[in-house]
């Protein structure tokens, strides 16, 4: 596989200076890309090591340690929109945990079968995966659901409403796949010379799991709000 060196990576500062450029010229808020973007550089560096670290010493306390921090580092970043209100955290982290956990077992020990569930190698990359797009949906659900809310429409309708908001990212990138895009981890074994026919089996199980996940991690998500919002309603 082509190595890129740190030279021909600066390239990549074209497409932050461009959306810096669109964020000033629209008088958004610059300063959080600023911050998402180095925060980005950073967390890569970083976790870059501790994967050399854990590749050369696997054991199933750092896997479990590097899994809780992502539990609750994508909880965090998936309330964002309504972090201002109280009460959406430990949902949450609830949401994810059983979702995300249940879709890891399935792929690790079911369809992979594979012998050590702890091997970093195979477990964080699909952790990492399986959390980000669940956190993105877990983040829409909240967002809509307390808006919905907000604008006084029935509990049961914001969770339906929320929860078929949320699930549009999903249901479009199963609808292109194969004819607009081709995924991540597809993408990445194509070009790590692995046969696009086996690429392929893993893509399947990957956007599988991904749907289960973000379904279940959104519906767990919603219910809780929907639970903690309903004595209000009927007051």
């Amino acid at each position: 596989m082509q190595t890129i060196s740190w030279l021909s990576l600066s390239w990549c500062l074209i497409p932050i200076i461009m959306t810096m450029g669109i964020y000033i010229h629209w008088q958004l808020n610059a300063k959080e890309l600023m911050i998402a973007c180095a925060r980005m550089f950073i967390q890569l560096i970083t976790i870059g090591y501790v994967l050399i670290f854990m590749f050369s010493e696997p054991s199933p306390i750092f896997t479990l340690a590097i899994m809780t921090l992502m539990i609750c580092a994508a909880s965090w970043i998936a309330i964002r929109p309504v972090r201002q209100h109280k009460g959406y955290f430990k949902p949450a982290i609830i949401a994810l945990a059983i979702a995300v956990l249940l879709h890891l077992f399935i792929s690790v020990q079911l369809i992979l079968e594979v012998q050590h569930w702890y091997l970093p190698k195979i477990i964080v990359p699909l952790a990492g995966m399986y959390f980000a797009n669940t956190m993105n949906t877990i983040s829409l659900a909240s967002e809509r659901f307390q808006s919905n809310i907000e604008q006084n429409m029935p509990v049961n309708e914001a969770r339906k409403s929320a929860f078929q908001s949320a699930m549009i990212p999903q249901i479009n990138s199963l609808l292109a796949v194969g004819l607009v895009s081709l995924p991540g981890m597809m993408t990445g074994q194509i070009l790590s010379d692995v046969s696009p026919a086996i690429a392929v089996r893993y893509q399947v199980m990957i956007m599988t799991m991904m749907l289960g996940s973000n379904a279940l991690g959104a519906a767990i998500m919603l219910w809780q709000l929907e639970r903690k919002a309903r004595p209000k309603s009927l007051s």
